[in-house]
């Protein structure tokens, strides 16, 4: 799995967490929905770091929390 799959699922994990939708979150985090939305389905490929952190705020979790999985811990260099 690539990073931008394994970033789909861990935002997916949280907002079930949390029971929100994507709408309700990106209300929370301030990052426009049509973002969120082409990210979630794969039109773009990269989030950016900056709507990341924005999504982990609205999250209520640190971005370190948001990388603290067994997914990321144990993922595969993208560039070899």
């Amino acid at each position: 799995m690539g990073i931008s799959q394994a970033v789909i699922e861990r935002i997916n994990e949280l907002r079930a967490a949390k029971e929100l939708s994507i709408n309700r979150l990106c209300t929370l985090s301030a990052v426009p929905q049509s973002t969120i939305s082409e990210f979630m389905s794969g039109k773009i490929k990269s989030l950016g770091i900056v709507n990341l952190k924005m999504l982990c705020d609205g999250l209520d979790i640190s971005i370190a929390d948001f990388f603290d999985t067994e997914e990321f811990r144990n993922m595969e260099q993208e560039i070899k």
